[in-house]
């Protein structure tokens, strides 16, 4: 794995934007997000909306991907091609999403539930996010990599939830995936230091059963391996001195759902 670059004011600025059109990109979704309405409806809007925006859908193409989003649903942990089956009550979606804007990466998602969903699954994208937060709590100059993973793998596990192993957050800049990796698991006090400047992805992928996962024959969704569901929240941040600052956002998302 190459070296961390850390970056400059001017290009966390730059992410900085990308990752708040990703964060608008998701509210335009999450209001659209219902009973019978298909993931290919919200994965053609969110092209249509961040080019409408001036930047290009990164995942659309990269590395073969044939989408602009991935829209993982219930057993789906991430890397989900959008279909045209439509959302039902109860289901689960994890959108993520990525967008180039003047050279730069943005890189978030989100869980939404849709209709009625049973109590355990919304306690498991609460956990998710919960776990997210006590991510970016140690994602501070001085502490490290086995800090953050740390932090994802204790608040699950003491749920009863199972913490993807496989799958990791990443280094973010000019590409998508830069040094360094972030596992959502790991011991306090291990792994690399953080510096200021570093600017990650963190994704915590937080299973309601097994943390075991397979890939499908389309050859990039993953799936849990017991057929229960999986929840996945993901912000980019940039490591400081005191405290990360989040460089993406969910405000808009949450006025969308009505939750502030």
């Amino acid at each position: 794995m190459k070296k961390p670059v850390l970056k400059t004011e001017d290009e966390i600025e730059l992410i900085r934007q990308s990752s708040l059109l990703v964060g608008k990109t998701l509210a335009e979704l999450a209001s659209m997000i219902r009973p019978g309405i298909t993931p290919l409806e919200l994965d053609k809007r969110a092209e249509e909306f961040i080019k409408d925006h001036k930047a290009y859908p990164g995942f659309l193409g990269h590395g073969g991907f044939p989408n602009s989003i991935c829209a993982s649903v219930n057993s789906a942990v991430v890397h989900g091609i959008p279909t045209s089956k439509p959302l039902d009550s109860g289901d689960i979606i994890s959108v993520d999403i990525g967008v180039i804007k003047d050279g730069y990466w943005g890189d978030s998602a989100y869980t939404f539930a849709v209709g009625e969903v049973a109590e355990e699954v919304l306690k498991l994208l609460k956990v998710t996010k919960e776990t997210l937060a006590l991510a970016i709590e140690n994602a501070v100059a001085g502490k490290r990599i086995g800090d953050i993973g740390h932090a994802v793998q204790s608040h699950a596990e003491s749920n009863g939830f199972g913490v993807v192993r496989e799958l990791v957050g990443h280094g973010l800049g000019r590409d998508l995936h830069e040094a360094p990796e972030v596992p959502n698991f790991g011991k306090r006090g291990s792994g690399m230091l953080l510096q200021e400047n570093l600017v990650i992805a963190i994704e915590p992928m937080i299973n309601l059963g097994t943390r075991n996962v397979r890939q499908l024959k389309d050859g990039w969704t993953i799936q849990t391996a017991d057929g229960k569901p999986s929840a996945h929240f993901e912000h980019t941040i940039v490591v400081r001195k005191d405290k990360a600052e989040i460089l993406s956002s969910f405000k808009w998302v949450e006025q969308a759902l009505g939750l502030n």
